[in-house]
């Protein structure tokens, strides 16, 4: 488990280091860390709670008038997985998902009306997010002996020559909200809630409602993630895993159903605009020829194409100022 510094400034510096050092060996050794001292107040985290559950408690017609549709493009919204994945496995999890920030690009019809404190709620909480994600990638950067601003200046900075605008002008991260409902499961064996698969994103913070299920990769073997109250648990994602190349990890994760209680987590997906920013491996960390950029450059869109849409890159498909 990681701390985040206290405010007192005898202590300051000791425990900047001590955070430092936690945080990159948890982001190297593991890609996931539970962190404590976040500073999201347990009431924004309640009042979270309460609404994401009270909207799944909704009648299937109320929540089905927020429904997805994959199959035209649209991602966002309401859905449920109940199918045989690629493993031979049953997907048993319903999920409602959405932009979260920056909110001027958000999709307001895809937020529930109901629970009425949904929309408060969720904004709330995105905003301490986002305030921790730039907290986080800020210890990350120091622990790779780049300048605090580093990383955040990476996702938000537009590299891409073929994207007009200002190259200079700081971007906005995208923070997309995910919640999944695992209901209970009488076969939890033959059945998975999401399977195994690494995050896109640069961090990925989760809140769930204390019933374990949540495993990660870890030494060939897979580890189920503890409960700690009042923690809130981040991934390491495959944008950090590329600029960082390679020294931190992104971590490999599956979510599983309970037998007895049905299982909740909230999920926030901190990501980089999807055109501007060249995901590349940062030129400080390259050191030939002992350390040689381990990833190809590519848009965040390139790399979400390639992973779950299967498209092959194409050659010039980005123009690197």
């Amino acid at each position: 488990m990681t701390c985040l510094p206290s405010s007192n400034k005898e202590k300051k510096k000791r425990e900047e280091e001590e955070v430092v050092e936690a945080v990159r060996r948890a982001a190297a050794e593991w890609g996931v860390m539970h962190i404590a001292g976040h500073g999201i107040p347990d009431e924004v985290m309640g009042r979270l709670r309460a609404a994401g559950t009270g909207f799944f408690a909704l009648p299937i017609e109320a929540k089905e008038a927020y429904a997805n549709d994959p199959g035209s493009g649209q991602l966002q919204g309401y859905g449920s997985r109940l199918a045989t994945n690629a493993s031979g496995q049953r997907e048993w999890e319903d999920y409602l998902f959405h932009l979260l920030q920056p909110d001027h690009l958000a999709d307001h019809k895809l937020w529930p009306a109901h629970p009425p404190d949904y929309v408060d709620a969720t904004r709330q909480f995105g905003r301490h997010v986002r305030d921790l994600a730039s907290t986080l990638l800020s210890i990350l950067s120091l622990g790779m002996d780049l300048p605090p601003s580093k990383l955040e200046d990476e996702l938000t900075t537009n590299h891409n020559k073929k994207v007009k605008g200002d190259p200079e002008e700081e971007l906005n991260m995208l923070l997309q909200m995910k919640i999944n409902y695992y209901p209970v499961c009488p076969q939890p064996e033959l059945a998975v809630g999401v399977e195994a698969h690494t995050d896109v994103s640069a961090l990925s913070f989760i809140l769930h409602n204390g019933v374990p299920g949540l495993q990660v990769r870890h030494a060939d073997r897979w580890v189920t993630a503890r409960s700690e109250p009042g923690t809130i648990i981040v991934h390491v994602g495959d944008a950090l895993e590329i600029l960082s190349n390679g020294r931190y990890t992104s971590v490999l994760h599956r979510g599983l159903v309970n037998r007895e209680a049905v299982r909740v987590s909230w999920v926030v997906f901190c990501e980089p605009p999807p055109d501007a920013v060249i995901l590349r491996p940062l030129p400080e960390l390259i050191v030939h020829p002992h350390h040689p950029p381990r990833f190809t450059p590519r848009t965040f869109k390139e790399h979400l194409d390639i992973k779950l849409f299967k498209k092959k890159q194409q050659p010039s498909s980005v123009i690197i100022d």
